[in-house]
């Protein structure tokens, strides 16, 4: 285990924002942990957990120590007729990891294509795109479990997941430390093209007979077509969550402004889209200073150098406000603020 003092994180984030931490601890394996948190000289130390950094915002300095998750490693260790259970270290790149299940002709998570972050993170806020979650292949997980130490199995319905959430993200939270999780992936693919311009896509790539890297790659297209790269302009991606309301109330919406999207959650509940609640108040494209809302993406804020967290957060609550005055819809963060 690698321990570093006053350490730069813009790096290690993807808002490259220039922030630093008292303390950094690589940890390339769950007995890292077991050491980290049983030396005396840490114990007491604020600690935060830290994967890709694609989904945070820092508005100032980390007083404490911002554990880095390394833990690295790709193995099949069930394999079955239709499928198989991978295991995947939580240090591993998540895209990465969508790409190597694509080249082993494993399906389920090609869909997720160019998600940005770690393993690790990725069941923490049960990530999701283009009609497809990890839950829908989420085997298990194992996870230290700060207050014994001990390493600790979530199934899948131990997880309670739900849109952007986790037990890991509520009950559960800061008690434990995911170092593994176990993906069941098919080897008789099933191909989710129903969502978004997905289909469309593909038709314009020429592609006439489904594969997965075919999907894989029209999804890889829209993302970079629509979001802007991390290692050009800082951005955590999606700000905000898709906002889901009561269907009586979009029906009302939908009465007031004709051309609002919505697609059915369930018999009661309709998601719509925060991209064009955001767009419709003329956020897209507006910038102050080095910070700025995406001029393709309204969804997306970016950091142009030079921007500071606590500017962003500002921004961000003025396009929460516009949204709710305009919709009555509250828009929720998807990224953590620190």
């Amino acid at each position: 285990m690698l321990v570093e003092e006053n350490y730069s994180l813009k790096e290690h984030q993807t808002f490259h924002l220039d922030v630093r931490t008292q303390l950094k601890a690589s940890i390339a394996s769950a007995e890292d942990l077991s050491e980290l948190y049983n030396t005396n000289k840490y114990k007491t130390v604020k600690k935060m957990i830290l994967g890709g950094g694609s989904n945070v915002l820092f508005t100032r300095n980390f007083l404490g120590m911002v554990v880095k998750m390394e833990i690295p490693g790709v193995e099949v260790v069930q394999d079955g007729s239709e499928s198989v259970i991978v295991s995947f270290g939580a240090g591993e790149s998540w895209h990465q990891s969508v790409l190597w299940a694509v080249e082993n002709g494993l399906g389920g998570i090609e869909n997720l294509s160019l998600i940005p972050g770690t393993v690790g993170a990725a069941p923490m806020q049960n990530i999701g795109a283009y009609g497809v979650e990890i839950k829908d292949v989420f085997h298990s997980l194992e996870a230290y479990e700060v207050k014994t130490g001990k390493i600790v199995r979530f199934y899948n319905e131990d997880c309670k997941f739900g849109y952007r959430y986790s037990v890991f993200k509520g009950a559960r939270k800061n008690n434990y430390i995911i170092t593994k999780v176990f993906l069941r992936l098919s080897k008789k693919p099933v191909f989710n093209i129903s969502y978004g311009n997905l289909k469309e896509t593909l038709e314009a790539m020429g592609v006439e007979q489904l594969s997965l890297k075919a999907v894989s790659q029209a999804v890889i297209n829209i993302r970079q077509s629509k979001l802007p790269d991390p290692a050009e302009i800082g951005n955590a991606g999606s700000f905000f969550k898709n906002p889901i309301v009561e269907s009586d109330y979009f029906d009302s919406l939908r009465a007031a402004f004709d051309r609002i999207p919505g697609y059915k959650v369930d018999d009661n509940s309709t998601k719509i889209p925060a991209a064009w609640l955001i767009d419709q108040c003329g956020w897209k494209g507006h910038r102050r200073g080095a910070i700025g809302v995406h001029d393709k993406q309204p969804l997306v804020l970016v950091n142009h150098g030079g921007g500071k967290g606590q500017d962003i957060v500002n921004l961000s609550k003025d396009i929460q406000k516009s949204v709710y005055s305009k919709f009555g819809v509250e828009l929720e963060t998807e990224v953590n603020i620190i």
